[in-house]
Order: structure tokens, then sequence, then C-alpha cells
């Protein structure tokens, strides 16, 4: 666990000392050959250095283990940590929007051109290596907020080399065709990334906020739990009223289980340890919490549906208690 949490704070890190140097960099020259996407793009990584360090902290804080105040940890605190992120973007796009604007309606001209592409091609480069150095880790340890981080630095990527096209555009146009303006091409390639920027936001903001209201676990992760407990038949009669969740990477599944009325409670937990293990094996790290319930032949709606009896058996078992069935054509196992 230790090495876990030291290989996502050394990769956050890398990307905040990487943002960093871009965003000096990328002002210096866009003031200086007076290019407003080269600007937007320095704006842009202002907002991934914001970033990056709110994703330092959250993988630090993330990692503490739950206390009285906090019981089921605080791994929500890297969904909170791409939220910020994702309205973070917005809010640079909007700037990028309004610059690009104000710079068609009121064109300057732009020198030095192949620093404005040069830096552009330097910071595609960083990215790319420091976004897949992200994207590896935040895998591996499942962190919302590395993959969040990564996402900005990739389209941070996509956003550098689309200004040194545009201002390879520019640099081409003025040896191949000299009497042609072609400085509306540098804001409308500003106006692009922004564009390109919100549609990565939007994307954040959703997969951020869906385990920030408590969505269940995808469809396939519930469908391998599922199996798993299907798997414990016939010491598992069936079992009713799953939940699944997730904070940060840590995810919490909870249900009842049936199992046999005349087992002691000794037999009837270690069926229920035994069951968490192998769900905690396939989903390392997950947070599961089982009710016992006896299976007594009460065949109520919830519990019909996760029923893994055949009808012969849960016959036998009312007819053992003198229970009546609630229903002809039981659903299970035929």
């Amino acid at each position: 666990m230790a090495d876990i949490e030291r290989q996502k704070a050394g990769v956050a890190w890398l990307s905040v000392i990487s943002n960093t140097i871009l965003v000096i960099t990328k002002i210096i020259i866009g003031v200086w050959i007076g290019s407003v996407s080269v600007i937007s793009e320095a704006i842009h990584s202002a907002v991934d250095l914001i970033a990056s360090l709110i994703t330092l902290f959250s993988v630090k804080t993330s990692s503490k283990p739950a206390d009285s105040e906090h019981p089921f940890g605080h791994g929500k605190i890297e969904n909170i940590s791409g939220t910020i992120e994702a309205l973070l973007i917005f809010l640079a796009a909007g700037w990028i929007l309004y610059e690009a604007i104000e710079r068609l309606l009121h064109p300057e001209p732009i020198e030095l051109l192949s620093w404005g592409i040069g830096v552009m091609c330097f910071s595609s480069a960083a990215n790319l290596i420091v976004s897949e150095m992200l994207f590896k880790v935040g895998k591996i340890t499942d962190s919302i907020a590395l993959m969040a981080d990564g996402w900005h630095l990739r389209t941070d990527v996509y956003t550098s080399a689309g200004v040194m096209c545009g201002l390879g555009f520019i640099w081409l146009g003025k040896w191949i065709f000299p009497e042609m303006d072609l400085q509306w091409v540098d804001p409308v390639v500003a106006i692009a990334v922004a564009l390109l920027i919100i549609g990565t936001a939007y994307r954040l903001t959703v997969h951020s906020i869906r385990d920030l209201i408590d969505a269940s676990l995808p469809s396939h992760e519930e469908a391998a739990i599922k199996d798993i407990i299907e798997a414990m038949y016939p010491r598992v009669h069936g079992f009713h009223k799953l939940r699944t969740r997730k904070a940060g990477n840590t995810r919490f599944i909870e249900f009842h289980m049936k199992v046999d009325s005349k087992l002691t409670v000794e037999d009837s937990h270690s069926i229920a340890e035994e069951t968490a293990a192998k769900i905690k094996e396939h989903l390392p790290g997950a947070y599961v919490n089982i009710h016992i319930e006896p299976c007594n032949g009460r065949c109520e709606s919830d519990c019909l549906r996760g029923c893994l009896l055949f009808e012969e058996e849960r016959k036998t078992i009312r007819d053992e208690v003198n229970l009546p069935a609630h229903r002809a054509g039981l659903p299970g196992k035929e």
C-alpha cells in the first residue's frame, strides 16, 4: 500500500513540475511573438498546473485511513478533485474564446513564428510522456484524480499540436503566398483549442460526479459480483438487495445473503467471510458488507429475484416449515 501511494505522489509531482516549466515557457514565447493561440495554450497549461496541484493534494489526502469522523475513508476527495479540475477547464476555455474573438476583431501581426512552433512541439512531447505515466499509474492504482490529470495533459498534447500546425500554416503561407493575410488562422486555432477543451471538461465532469452521487458500479463489475455469489451455491441459497457504489478507488458492496436456516451462526459467518474474500480477490480493496438471512421458505419478491434454488428445493424448505408457496411458477433454477 505504501509503495502504491509513493507511486501516486511521485507521478503527481512530475505533473506539477512539467506544467510549471511549460507555463513559464509558453507565456514568455507567446507574449514575445504576439500569438494568442500560444498564450491560450499557456493559460491551458496554467489550469493544468492548478489541476496537478489539486491532484497532488487529493492523492495524498485520499490515502488516509478511515477514522471516527470519516468511517468510510477519504476516497471521495479524488472525485471532488476531478470535478474541480473539470470546472477549471471550463473557465480556461471561456477565457481562450474571449481572447480569440478579440484577436479576430482586432488582428495583430505575429512575429518569430519558428519560436512558437518550437515551444508547441516541446509542449506536445513533454505532455505526451507525462500523461502516459499518469494513465499507467492511474490505472494500476484505480485513481480517478490521476486519470483526470492524465486527460488534462493528453488534451494539451492535441491542442499544442493544433497550435503548432496553425503557426506552421501561417509560416509557410508567408513563403508561398506572401500577399495573403493569414493572421486569422491563429485565433481560429485558439477557438478550436477552446472547443476541444470544453469537450474534455464535460467528460471529466460526468465521470467525477458519477461517484459523488453514489452511482452503482459499472454493469460488468456488478455482473462479476453476482457470478461470485452464485458460484457459492448450494451453501448460498440466494441473495438480494445488492447495492454498490464507489468513492475514489474504494468500492463499497453490500447485500443480503440467504443460507440454510439450520446452520449455526459460526457456519453462516464462515460462508459470508468466504464470499467476501472472493469478491475482494476480484475487486482488490473493496469493502464488502453481507447481511445473513435464514432461508426459511418465506419467498418474498426481493428474495425470489436472486434465488439460486431449484423449485423442488424451495418446496422442500416450505414443507419443512409448513409454509405455503406465495405464488406459482417461482423464479430460480428449474
